[in-house]
């Protein structure tokens, strides 16, 4: 993989999905138009199935009770890449106030959303594309970005001032879900056979990182000819999305099927990053999810990443490197695979797939 640089800015004018969806009634601009094997109409699915719901109040009960919590997250991070938690500590009034909250700045105007316009040196602030490939086509949605770990990343400044109080709420969102990740983390690496805190200890221990993208899909007359966000499996370590409990849109990928996630209120849905699949040695695998959008409902959804501290390289953990089962991954600081992602934009399991060591 060839040393690149950040891009300074967008290869087009940037132009907001919301205001697409304002205007347009009864057709899509063709930069919007999926390949037809990409769309949503030509997709196997399995609408009977979902993702393992798991309570985690189990981790905290009796022997036997976290015994079993712990068999249930092993088996849907083995089988699934994805499931849903209740009972995770997050106050439900938080979960609430911090969807709400945003949902009011994407319905601000335009020219304050304008002030916080990212560029693609960083993707921090209000965007609407991912990846630079001049001439992509694009998913239907908007988004903002931004930083919570480490702290010298952390600038409140570029998180929005309006509505009031939505610093103060963004930051006690950020606090409780980095805690979450912690316990989660603990969980993932005991059930590999690992101490408690190796995992974290591969992510960098105390210096991780952690950043948020809150999604803002708008209503789009014609759903079945694009994607909310492309098929792509998360380049971090783990994901904790806030969904819209009241539309769904995330499908996730099983096999040949695409399964629609039903979320349920004031759970979150956790996910398996590449992150983590190359430092559990592919024993734990990122899966494929992408989102479909709805014509005649908005969706916000707010994706919680907990990522590895951004320059070490990242590797299978030793202790799980063995004579019959040698290192599946090549070593790749977060800081290059990120960027390397950031250039092409979403695009199924290609980028982690990539990363694997010659045979």
């Amino acid at each position: 993989m060839t040393k690149t640089s950040s891009p300074q800015d967008w290869p087009e004018p940037i132009v907001r999905v919301q205001s697409l969806s304002e205007r347009c009634t009864d057709s899509i601009p063709d930069r919007y138009i999926k390949p037809i094997s990409d769309r949503p109409s030509s997709a196997v699915l399995d609408d009977d199935a979902n993702i393992p719901i798991i309570d985690l109040a189990g981790l905290c009960g009796d022997p036997e009770a976290r015994a079993s919590t712990l068999s249930q997250i092993s088996e849907a991070c083995n089988e699934w890449g994805f499931f849903q938690i209740v009972n995770h500590g997050v106050s439900p009034q938080l979960m609430d106030m911090a969807r709400e909250t945003w949902r009011q700045f994407f319905h601000m105007p335009v020219e304050v959303k304008q002030q916080y316009a990212n560029s693609p040196k960083t993707y921090e602030g209000y965007g609407s594309r991912l990846g630079i490939e001049k001439g992509a086509i694009l998913d239907w949605s908007d988004y903002y970005f931004l930083h919570y770990l480490p702290l010298s990343l952390k600038d409140c400044n570029k998180w929005p001032s309006q509505p009031p109080s939505s610093r103060e709420v963004c930051d006690e969102y950020g606090r409780e879900v980095v805690k979450l990740c912690g316990r989660l983390m603990k969980v993932l690496s005991i059930n590999l056979g690992l101490e408690e805190d190796v995992l974290e200890k591969g992510f960098g221990g105390e210096d991780v990182g952690a950043c948020m993208r809150v999604n803002y899909y708008p209503k789009c007359p014609r759903p079945e000819l694009t994607l909310g966000l492309s098929s792509h499996s998360d380049p971090g370590g783990m994901t904790l999305l806030l969904s819209d409990d009241q539309v769904p849109g995330l499908q996730v990928r099983k096999g040949d099927k695409w399964i629609t996630v039903k979320p349920l209120p004031h759970a979150f849905i956790v996910n398996i990053g590449d992150q983590i699949q190359v430092l559990s040695n592919g024993n734990y695998k990122s899966v494929e999810h992408r989102v479909l959008v709805n014509s005649n409902k908005e969706r916000v959804s707010l994706a919680f990443f907990y990522n590895p501290k951004s320059n070490i390289p990242i590797e299978p953990v030793k202790e799980l490197v063995k004579p019959d089962k040698p290192a599946l991954y090549t070593p790749m600081t977060f800081d290059e695979y990120r960027l390397f992602i950031r250039l092409r934009g979403p695009c199924g399991k290609s980028h982690v797939d990539s990363l694997k060591s010659p045979r």
